[in-house]
């Protein structure tokens, strides 16, 4: 610049020259920079109407977003209002697909711009501006609005791009987290918890919920995870000929956007929940059950990406729930196995040998002339054959499944003088006479275990108490000569007077 053109462009002297404004191209290019930087879509859509609303002038603006599957707007992005203005809504003087949030309506002449955006050919929203400050729009506004739009459409498909593959990472990672968490061990309620938790977080549903068949032929919620109060929801069925029931018993998922007012939806917790995927838990033709992942009403709905890495992830925790239960049982089958191997090793070895002792010492005993000599030996047989009943009950008890309710009688004697072992302090003595298994029967049996838990009880109050023998002979007989059962319970604690307790006995008829 020559020296006069310097001093014909300053001001009067003592004044500073005024800043030239900035031609409008270098500042839509700033503005399509500034688009382009951030991924976050929605952060983005609100950038866009900001910078549109900015570069026009314009009071007001809006971004109306397209629903694709159900034709109408999904999320509207606006500028401009507050929040009581942005309530107000009326429609748009020229055909654009969504309502018009302005305040001041629209008055006459060229006092609306719009442009649509589109990703990928594909019709992705409008963006709307009204109330400009200087009367109406431009043809340059118009220009301007356009080439926003145009940028905006690549800047949103490389946020979708870069969105859809975060949320891909999230769901493999917590698909790979629960996967892990399933396989290595705990209960089936434990498991199924997880579930429920990890798909609520990954949805960002409000609740994650574990649906089972039931004996009635529906369906039954047998685990919640909420973000919310739980109460009311275990427990919760879905009755049998329900549509949504024949659809996820087919093996179908079932998509609803609004639980409490679908008419499919018939259960008493739908009015809490607005969206909602029910997605079956199947694996190699097997159903487990239904992950059911609900969001509050008013909540935005489950797009395509969401429902496709939901089901998913339904499938793989489906098949980590198979794997998990198979290792269960695996566990349990080499446990059985190694109680076997004890069972038998006590059976083949330690009996027998015992069994063997036994005759020898009856035979010595018969042969021997002292008196002394003959009650010793006496004694030993006798502790001997109670030592042989002995190992057989802890024979049979090993037999018995571990963790599960015992399904012979002598397993429920078994279970309950083991569940006074824990009060007591040492496990009773017990013997079996006959075959109890085959006589005792309902209610004999039912009247015998209650008669037994009485006598522990007895027992377990008294002083001293360090021993107690429980004997179940089903070899019994009563006055009148009929064949029966008798309980005889026997312990060495001390009465409050300070004598023996007589043993408790009981029969009943077989």
């Amino acid at each position: 610049m020559t020296e006069e053109t310097a001093d014909a462009t300053a001001g009067p002297p003592g004044e500073a020259a005024p800043v030239p404004e900035k031609p409008p191209l270098s500042l839509l290019l700033e503005a399509v920079l500034s688009i382009g930087s951030d991924l976050e879509l929605r952060a983005m859509l609100q950038q866009i109407v900001d910078t549109a609303t900015e570069l026009t002038g314009a009071r007001y603006g809006a971004l109306g977003v397209l629903d694709p599957e159900r034709g109408t707007i999904g999320e509207l992005y606006t500028a401009g209002l507050d929040e009581t203005e942005g309530q107000r809504t009326g429609p748009l003087p020229f055909p654009f697909p969504f309502p018009f949030p302005f305040p001041d309506g629209v008055p006459p002449g060229r006092s609306v711009l719009g442009a649509p955006i589109r990703v990928h050919d594909q019709d992705f929203g409008t963006l709307c501006l009204t109330g400009k400050h200087t009367g109406g729009f431009t043809d340059p506004d118009a220009a301007v609005l356009r080439a926003l739009a145009s940028q905006a459409g690549i800047a949103i498909a490389n946020a979708r791009l870069y969105e859809a593959a975060r949320q891909r990472e999230r769901w493999i990672e917590g698909a790979a987290a629960v996967t892990t968490a399933l396989l290595t061990g705990g209960s089936a309620a434990d498991a199924l918890m997880t579930v429920a938790e990890g798909a609520r977080a990954l949805a960002d549903a409000t609740a994650g919920v574990i649906l089972q068949p039931n004996e009635a032929g529906g369906m039954e919620i047998v685990t919640a995870s909420t973000r919310d109060d739980p109460a009311g929801i275990v427990g919760t069925a879905i009755e049998p000929g329900s549509a949504v029931l024949v659809q996820l018993l087919g093996g179908e998922p079932v998509f609803i956007e609004d639980s409490a007012t679908d008419p499919r939806m018939t259960t008493h917790v739908r009015s809490r929940f607005g969206p909602s995927m029910m997605l079956p838990l199947q694996s190699g033709g097997r159903l487990i059950g239904t992950l059911a992942l609900p969001r509050r009403r008013g909540d935005r709905p489950y797009t395509a990406v969401d429902r496709l890495l939901a089901t998913q992830f339904a499938s793989q925790a489906a098949l980590a729930l198979v794997l998990a239960d198979a290792g269960h049982d695996r566990e349990r089958l080499a446990v059985y196995e190694d109680r076997d191997r004890i069972a038998r090793d006590l059976h083949d070895l330690v009996v027998q040998r015992l069994f063997a002792t036994e005759m020898m010492l009856e035979s010595t005993r018969r042969r021997a002339a002292v008196p002394e000599t003959d009650e010793l030996l006496g004694r030993a047989v006798d502790e001997l054959d109670s030592t042989i009943q002995e190992v057989r009950t802890a024979i049979f008890a090993l037999q018995q499944p571990p963790a599960e309710a015992p399904a012979t009688f002598r397993g429920r004697v078994l279970r309950e003088t083991g569940g006074a072992a824990a009060l007591l302090g040492f496990p009773p003595s017990v013997h079996f006479t006959g075959a109890v298994d085959a006589l005792v029967r309902d209610p004999v049996d039912r009247q015998l275990l209650a008669a037994l838990r009485g006598a522990l009880a007895a027992a377990h109050r008294r002083a001293g108490v360090s021993a107690i023998d429980v004997e179940v002979d089903a070899t019994a007989e009563l006055p009148d000569g009929r064949a029966a059962v008798r309980l005889t319970v026997a312990d060495d604690g001390r009465e409050e007077d300070g004598s023996r307790p007589a043993p408790v006995i009981w029969r009943a008829p077989l």
